[in-house]
């Protein structure tokens, strides 16, 4: 199974989890191919590879046709391999704007492995544009990363809503599994009401699983290692246990659904303005307007 991790904006602990979720589904036995989709590479940089030593990349698949195989390399946990991620993706968007049919790119380069793993994440950049797109359509579903804060789920339906359009509008088979939150730190006034509101409003479309707030996986990265291997024993590590045990349950009851025949309706018909308001009216009781 092809899982997009997908965010609206940066900074929601999409890459963390894209590693860690790979780091867990490891450990239970699942042959995985993590694929670093951002400009930045962090997800590469997380896992120990020097920025020198970045190619090839998943640009020279994107931009001069390198076999996926050619690019795959191993990494430190055994179980998880790894397609490394480069500045160079930077200039996918504008290199390809002029392809037909460029949302296809990731797709054609995913059938052609050989070698087959249980599990690909797709750690895409934030937003919707190309790359996050292409990852859509690679993908058999799809993970929205999240923070409770204002900035984060003011808008958040929109983006819900733009990701349906663009399943229908490409023929995308990718289904949500559901929204993860992560950096959850209840020692402020505004998460929990957040917290709550997201579930009243979307149910059991927000994972059980939360990420909490934890030093140790902020740690990690700098030390090139997933929690597993710097902190096996902190409650990051069990969270991304969790996820990981959630995450194919969900798939499995997902994966037996069937498509949508006709244009879908957006997923949850919800007052928007009135949404924005609780939100804000939630910051402002917290002293935060």
């Amino acid at each position: 199974m092809n899982i997009a991790l997908i965010s609206r904006k940066g900074s929601v602990a999409r890459t963390t989890t894209a590693v860690n979720m790979g780091a867990a589904l490891a450990a239970a036995g699942k042959r995985v191919l993590l694929i670093d989709l951002d400009a930045q590479g962090a997800a590469s940089r997380s896992l120990g590879v020097e920025r020198g030593q970045l190619a090839p990349s998943m640009a020279d698949v994107l931009l001069s046709h390198l076999p996926l195989e050619k690019a795959i390399r191993t990494t430190g946990v055994e179980g998880l391999d790894l397609v490394t991620g480069s500045a160079d993706l930077s200039a996918v968007e504008s290199t390809l704007a002029p392809v037909r049919h460029r949302e296809q790119c990731l797709r054609r380069p995913l059938e052609e492995i050989q070698s087959p793993y249980d599990v690909v994440l797709l750690d895409s950049p934030s937003g919707l544009a190309l790359l996050a797109t292409a990852a859509l359509v690679a993908s058999d579903a799809h993970l929205v990363a999240l923070t409770p804060q204002f900035l984060v789920l003011d808008g958040l339906q929109n983006f819900l809503d733009g990701v349906e359009r663009l399943r229908y509008r490409l023929g995308s088979r990718s289904r949500r599994l559901g929204m993860l939150l992560t950096q959850v730190d209840y020692r402020t006034k505004t998460t929990r009401p957040y917290v709550t509101d997201l579930k009243q409003a979307h149910g059991d479309e927000v994972f059980e699983t939360e990420i909490r707030i934890n030093v140790r996986l902020a740690e990690a990265p700098s030390f090139g290692q997933t929690i597993y291997q710097y902190a096996p024993e902190s409650t990051g590590a069990t969270a991304y246990t969790k996820l990981a045990e959630e995450v194919l349950a969900r798939y499995q009851v997902r994966s037996q659904g069937e498509e949508p025949r006709c244009a879908p309706r957006p997923v949850f018909q919800r007052n928007r303005s009135g949404a924005r308001r609780r939100l804000s009216q939630t910051a402002k009781a917290a002293g935060r307007t």
